[in-house]
């Protein structure tokens, strides 16, 4: 690498307020994807980049800015993203403390930030955030065309980079959106996983309920962008400015996991896409590729109740996908509805149980709040979820993450927000959820806490667990289940 870095790419930490003591050892660390894949993309245009995981490597804000003004990349560029979608939100509060220690500590170095929050709130985060730029959409070409811009030197061209916003003479100018990639495998061919810790990574405590002691090495990546459904709830879309889906080439994924088994050891992977068991041919392209290699897997990955094709689970099995998360919510069809799953009952029971008949656990996502909701239903789904008996069960508090529907819906109505952007978090002190009509945001979330508590000390469910997993199984479930959130939820 030349002396001169065009663009430092940056992964904020935020593991201690997003989770509290559960981010010291229970919570997964994940690989920054967005990170690497833009890392990738200006590398093979001709840029000179490197990543900081800041997460990773347990950096706090200034020890970043320490790196970034010893390096005096051309451009430092926050990506905030996370676990999952919703992640980049409540991961802002971090960036927002890192951006406002780079410009004390990094006078001079210009700064990006981007992701699904800032993409949802662009003009927000320009005048709120201590940055030079803002970056709306995936990032891709506006990063190319920016660095060039950079490196040139002429500010009057800044007005011709597509997908950025940015201050000038103290108005705000916003640019023409950058184009959606449409060729995956040209775009973003694979990850700059070279770049990366990847001795630092490790896997959910779920995925190796079998074996806790095994979370690392671990890795995610995408097999596809984006999500055809429009859930109220979900802002998956909002780097993408509408809902969708792109695939990457089957070939492309082997390659990198071919890469990831033979470089760097992984056995436990994590399929970042947020509906992956949707396209039967796509799934089963990639799944014949890892069983012609004889690979030792341990996938997870995502899918709808609707989504679970006959027939396909079995190969899935073959092919090391031991557990699928899916996307429940709630008991009440009523309340499904509102945030538009439309499913029933008896679908949701059968799609588990034949799910568990090919081997593979399950995951049951559960959201106590959603609009429609009341006490009765609340516990109605908290049922659900002990007569479910799945393998592992998260419970939500509904939020009106930027982006999403209930966003706008709560900005029309005038609902209760967190005050902070890390009260977005699920596990965070200051979480603050959605009120409903009939029930405080403080009662949502204690409803939550109490949900989780009863299910994972639920005797039906632990023994399930020992069934399948070993006695140490169960005793390391019921250790994770004495950890106490510790809330400051208002009744407002």
């Amino acid at each position: 690498m030349s002396a001169e870095l065009d663009i430092l790419f940056i992964n904020p930490s935020a593991r201690g307020e997003v989770y509290q003591a559960l981010g010291t050892d229970l919570t997964a660390i994940e690989p920054p994807i967005w990170a690497g894949l833009l890392a990738t993309h200006c590398r093979n245009a001709g840029l000179q980049v490197d990543i900081l995981d800041a997460e990773a490597l347990g950096l706090d804000a200034n020890g970043v800015a320490e790196v970034v003004a010893a390096r005096a990349p051309l451009l430092s560029c926050l990506v905030v993203y996370g676990h999952q979608p919703s992640a980049s939100t409540q991961t802002m509060t971090a960036a927002g403390k890192l951006l406002s220690a780079i410009r004390e500590h990094a006078a001079g170095c210009r700064t990006a930030i981007l992701g699904g929050h800032v993409s949802a709130l662009p003009e927000r985060t320009l005048r709120e955030e201590e940055v030079d730029f803002v970056i709306q959409g995936e990032g891709a070409e506006t990063l190319r065309v920016l660095a060039g811009v950079l490196r040139d030197g002429n500010s009057n061209d800044l007005r011709q980079v597509p997908g950025l916003w940015f201050s000038e003479e103290g108005q705000v100018v916003r640019n023409a959106p950058a184009a959606l990639g449409r060729e995956l495998d040209r775009e973003f061919p694979g990850m700059a996983w070279d770049l990366l810790p990847m001795e630092r990574y490790r896997a959910h405590n779920w995925h190796c309920l079998d074996d806790p002691e095994a979370r690392q090495p671990y890795a995610s990546m995408y097999t596809s962008l984006g999500c055809p459904y429009s859930c109220s709830f979900c802002c998956i879309n909002a780097p993408f400015g509408k809902s969708g889906i792109r695939y990457f080439s089957p070939d492309l994924v082997i390659s990198e996991i071919d890469l990831l088994v033979r470089r760097y050891r992984v056995r436990n992977l994590k399929i970042a896409d947020e509906m992956f068991v949707l396209n039967k041919r796509h799934v089963s392209e990639i799944c014949d590729r890892i069983i012609e290699r004889g690979y030792d897997l341990n996938i997870w990955a995502y899918a709808r109740i609707d989504t679970v094709k006959d027939g396909l689970l079995p190969k899935m099995k073959r092919a090391g996908i031991n557990w699928l998360a899916l996307g429940i919510e709630s008991a009440s069809e009523h309340v499904r509805d509102g945030a538009e799953k439309a499913f029933d009952q008896k679908e949701i029971f059968a799609t588990v149980r034949k799910i568990q008949a090919a081997g593979i656990h399950v995951i049951g996502n559960y959201i106590f709040g959603l609009p429609d909701d009341d006490a009765e239903s609340m516990q109605a789904t908290l049922d659900l979820a002990l007569d479910l008996r799945c393998e592992f069960a998260n419970f939500y508090s509904a939020m009106a993450y930027p982006g999403s529907k209930l966003f706008t819906l709560a900005a029309e109505q005038g609902w209760p927000l967190p005050e902070t952007w890390s009260g977005y978090s699920q596990h965070a002190v200051h979480s603050r959820p959605l009120p409903t009509a009939a029930l405080t945001s403080a009662e949502v979330l204690q409803f939550r806490d109490y949900a989780f508590h009863r299910y994972f000390s639920d005797p039906g469910y632990l023994s399930h667990v020992e069934r399948t997993f070993g006695a140490s199984s169960r005793e390391y479930l019921e250790r994770i289940a004495s950890h106490k959130l510790c809330r400051e939820a208002d009744s407002r």
